[in-house]
């Protein structure tokens, strides 16, 4: 268990650390179009291989 705490830890310091750098490049639109169509297709897959 332990093991994935500390996974779940960095992807998430990870997730925080590329929303920081899409802001100071000044791309957040971007970084958010891509995250809610990598949910979407997340969900898809998930429904079609239920």
């Amino acid at each position: 268990m332990r093991i994935n705490n500390i996974r779940k830890a960095l992807y998430t310091i990870s997730k925080i650390l590329g929303d920081v750098n899409a802001v100071k490049r000044g791309r957040v639109g971007r970084r958010v179009g891509r995250r809610v169509a990598g949910k979407g297709t997340g969900k898809l897959l998930g429904k079609l291989f239920k």
